[in-house]
This record gives structure tokens, C-alpha cells and sequence, in this order.
């Protein structure tokens, strides 16, 4: 049986994972952090990592990322395995959590939705192909009307993905409006669109002479992330320290 720790329990995506959890076979959410309790988890909240006394195997975390600090020090001190969901972590917070990898493992993903991370291998090996043959990559993202930042985190994730494959050959182009000239074939175009309430959209685009080559990903429901940090855990119970990433729960591999 893999003991989880649901850390944001209280918050949308705490509940979901919550209740796809209680679905599955071998494993079972046995307390949870949060800042504010609801009363309506079936299972102790405790306000912050320090107090908590129950025994886990693994710690999902959809919170903030002001709780970084101290669901790091409760991690590495109990040797609690992390699947860390938030997003938006400093430069300084980043450099926290590979500082922890090398005491507990920590897994970190920009998505955590398994056909995201499916495609970004797919991505690298097919930059290999196309560029070569002159192909131009784009990618376009669309987000609901209440998201804040763009592009998106998972945008610049595939394109880091085809720029590690090219050995860093692109450079990144957001805004065309501001100079008016032929694109490079050196760069990835990646454009947002904000709109309703689409949940993620993210394709990419290869260009060439006479054909076009797109992969697309379409999130339908925010309940694919939690179901990706539920695999993510199932994983990661029982790892060595070490960084790990979605890549890791599809290869089924170690760091």
C-alpha cells in the first residue's frame, strides 16, 4: 500500500486527486497540509509539515509556492519521496529543490499530463528528421481567459525539448509585431491565445516545402494532471535521491 501525503488538499486539485485516489487499488492519501482545513477531507489536515505525525511513502504537492520551504525540510528530514505539481518557483526556489534531489528523490515536471510528456520525446526525435530537410517549427498554446502568464510553462517545455535535440540551435521569437523581416530558420515562433475556458492547447507545427506536420495535445480536464501526479507517485515511493521527472514514470527508469 503506497501512504500519501496530499499537500494543497484543500484546493481544487487536492480534492481531485482525492477522490481519484480513493479509486484505486494499493494506495491511499493518509493526511493532508494545507493552510486552511475545510472539514471536508477524510483524512488529518495539518497546517503546516512540521506538525504532522503520520507515516508516508510518498508527498503529492498542489499548493504554493510559498510552501516550498518547509515541505522541503519535511521531506529530506523524513525521507519522504516529493511529486511536486506547483508551478511558478523562482530561480533561487529551482535551485532548493535539485539542492534537496541529492538528499531525497523529487520529482518536477512543467506538466505533469503523461501524453504532454509523451510528446516531448516524440518532438526530439522528429526535429532530427525534419529540420534538415528545412522544416520551420511553431508552436501555438491557448489557455482560458484567467491565466496569467504566457506562453505557457508547457510551451517553453517543448520547445526546450526540440531546442535540446537541435544541441541549442534555436532561439525563441514571441512577438513578430515589433520587426517587420523573414523568419529565421533559427527560430521557434511560439504564439498564445487566451480565451473562455479552454483547460490547454498546445501544437506544434512543422513547416516545410509543400507539408505541414502538426502534433497536437488537447486537455479536455484538469483531472489528467492529477491523474499524471497519482501515476508520478506510484513511481517515485521507494526511489533513491535523486531529480526525476515525467519522463522517468513513461521510461520507467532511474534519474
Amino acid at each position: 500500500m503506497v501512504r500519501i501525503i496530499m499537500s494543497g488538499c484543500c484546493g481544487h486539485m487536492g480534492q481531485v486527486v482525492t477522490d481519484i485516489v480513493a479509486e484505486q487499488d494499493g494506495m491511499e492519501i493518509v493526511a493532508g497540509f494545507d493552510v486552511v482545513d475545510s472539514g471536508k477531507m477524510p483524512y488529518p489536515v495539518f497546517a503546516s509539515p512540521a506538525d504532522c505525525d503520520v507515516a508516508a511513502d510518498v508527498v503529492i504537492d498542489f499548493s504554493s509556492v510559498k510552501a516550498l520551504d518547509g515541505l522541503l525540510a519535511y521531506c529530506v528530514e523524513k525521507q519522504v519521496p516529493a511529486v511536486l505539481c506547483t508551478t511558478g518557483y523562482s530561480a533561487e526556489q529551482l535551485e532548493q529543490i535539485t539542492a534537496a534531489s541529492k538528499k531525497v528523490a523529487i520529482l518536477k515536471s512543467a506538466n505533469m499530463s503523461l501524453g504532454i510528456n509523451l510528446i516531448q520525446s516524440l518532438l526530439k526525435g522528429a526535429v532530427k528528421v525534419l529540420a534538415p530537410a528545412g522544416f520551420d517549427v511553431e508552436i501555438v498554446e491557448k489557455h482560458h481567459n484567467r491565466k496569467l502568464d504566457a506562453p505557457s510553462g508547457t510551451a517553453i517545455a517543448l520547445a526546450d525539448s526540440i531546442n535540446e535535440a537541435m544541441d541549442g540551435a534555436y532561439e525563441y521569437t514571441y512577438d513578430r509585431s515589433q520587426e517587420k523581416k523573414r523568419r529565421e530558420k533559427s527560430e521557434i515562433g511560439i504564439s498564445a491565445v487566451r480565451g473562455g475556458t479552454i483547460v490547454g492547447e498546445h501544437e506544434v507545427i512543422f513547416a516545410g516545402l509543400d507539408e505541414v506536420i502538426e502534433i497536437k495535445h488537447t486537455a479536455y480536464s484538469r483531472s489528467i494532471f492529477a491523474k499524471g501526479a497519482v501515476q508520478a507517485a506510484a513511481f517515485l515511493a521507494g526511489k533513491p535521491a535523486g531529480y526525476y521527472g515525467m519522463s522517468d514514470v513513461i521510461a520507467g527508469g532511474q534519474p
